[in-house]
């Protein structure tokens, strides 16, 4: 689950610059009178992190704050006009926040900028850079910014909750964890805060605690498919896959299940061997988006029926067929039909199996997996000329050399020639070294050394 970088809106951030809480849009803060008085209050109540204003320059600002609620433009060039090396660094902050407003972040960063070199403990002005950074996603600038705003003593819930997002995005999950907890208990209101603890919490295998806090969204906001996708994921984390299970079956009610969660709901119940409700929710996976790829839906079948679930496998089949059969392609299609052939086999029609598989090989004659399953086929059906011929083919195709020879090899054996085995065994283990192979060639050159 990726994260967002941006969570807040673009208005309340503005707000968040401005210092007005009142107001719902940026501009009808500077029509609030309470908000002119602390604007041109005296500076010197903060002396520390605040700059002075001369009374010159506090005129000038009665002048431009009606500006700024009617043509933020006009105000911007009064503004310019009166910054300077020599003036206040509240007039640059301002003019900062103007173009903040305006959605000029390289502007107001220079703003901003201009302030702190002319007061380096300029808070507000080290707080707004930090927003800058983490709107313009220059997350390591922000964490530098946030940083020193709170060594200033400053702090509020959505510069802690942006530091914590700067955080994440660098993968210092510690540190964003701690940033959220501050966010969260200065705006508890706040779901994103806690949405963003529950990640940490997750991405530092703190399950546990990522379940419950999740538990707490969920109650908040039910509808939320977020919140309940995430608390899953604990859980799985925590092993109570059963419980993920009923997460996912909540939201397969609510229709917001998407395929990736039917498909993993459907991967628990095999786990749990729960055949039947894996291959349900396998066949709603493949209902939720025909315009899915084939391949996840196939996978789904062949997992299935090497469980034994041979019948919940084609009814997976059946519903591929018909939800997705139209966007497979060649490879796709010769994959499902080697599938049906597998259960086909499985289920004793090897007859039909073999008309499949043998169609499959015509149209591609280097499909190893079809040459070992038509060899399989002739040693079960006691032809084992015919049976080797295809084991051989398969053999010469790199990437099936290994399980032919010792397909070959069992056969050899069957026959108790056991000295012709060997070799087959020995290059099987070379390409793809195997326990089991290892004992069964060990068992094999024992006995063939009986023989001689």
């Amino acid at each position: 689950m990726r994260l967002r970088h941006w969570s807040v809106a673009p208005a309340a951030l503005a707000l968040a610059v401005l210092g007005a809480r009142a107001a719902e849009d940026p501009a009808d803060a500077w029509k609030d009178a309470e908000f002119q008085k602390r604007f041109l209050g005296t500076y010197g109540v903060l002396g520390e992190v605040e700059p002075r204003v001369s009374p010159e320059e506090r005129l000038q600002l009665e002048k431009i704050i009606p500006l700024m609620s009617s043509d933020l433009d006009k105000a911007a060039q009064q503004l310019a006009g009166l910054t300077g090396p020599r003036s206040s660094a509240v007039l640059d902050f301002t003019l900062g926040n103007i173009r903040f407003q305006q959605d000029r972040l390289e502007d107001a960063e220079k703003g901003y900028r201009a302030a702190v070199e002319k007061f380096p403990s300029f808070l507000r002005a080290h707080k707004n850079l930090g927003l800058v950074y983490a709107r313009s996603g220059r997350m390591a600038e922000a964490i530098q910014a946030f940083t020193r705003m709170i060594e200033l003593g400053g702090g509020d819930g959505l510069s802690y909750g942006l530091l914590g997002q700067a955080y994440v995005a660098q993968e210092n999950f510690l540190s964003g964890e701690s940033a959220y907890r501050q966010a969260a208990m200065l705006q508890p209101e706040s779901l994103d805060w806690k949405l963003g603890l529950a990640r940490c919490l997750f991405k530092e295998q703190k399950f546990a605690e990522a379940a419950a806090l999740c538990g707490e969204l969920i109650e908040r906001q039910p509808g939320r498919v977020d919140f309940w996708q995430l608390q899953a994921v604990a859980y799985l984390g925590m092993k109570e896959s059963m419980k993920a299970a009923q997460n996912y079956e909540i939201l397969a009610r609510m229709g917001k299940a998407s395929v990736e969660m039917l498909n993993a709901l459907g991967d628990i119940y095999v786990n749990e061997s729960l055949m039947d409700l894996a291959a349900r929710a396998y066949r709603q996976a493949i209902a939720a988006d025909p315009q899915q790829e084939a391949s996840r839906a196939l996978r789904a079948a062949e997992v299935l029926a090497a469980r034994g679930a041979l019948s919940q496998s084609r009814e997976v089949l059946a519903e591929a067929r018909g939800g997705l059969g139209l966007r497979l392609d060649e490879a796709e299609r010769r994959k499902l039909s080697k599938l049906e052939a597998r259960l086909a086999m499985a289920e004793g029609s090897d007859e039909e199996a073999v008309r499949v598989i043998e169609e499959v090989v015509a149209q591609d004659s280097l499909d190893g997996e079809a040459l070992i399953m038509l060899g399989q086929h002739y040693a079960r059906g006691d032809e084992p000329e015919r049976a080797i011929f295809y084991y051989e083919r398969a053999e010469s195709i790199e990437a099936f050399e290994a399980e032919a020879r010792i397909r070959h090899a069992q056969l050899l054996v069957s026959q108790s020639k056991y000295p012709e085995a060997v070799p087959l065994l020995k290059r099987a283990q070379e390409i793809r070294p195997s326990e089991d192979v290892a004992r069964y060639l060990e068992q094999v050159e024992r006995i063939a050394r009986t023989r001689r």
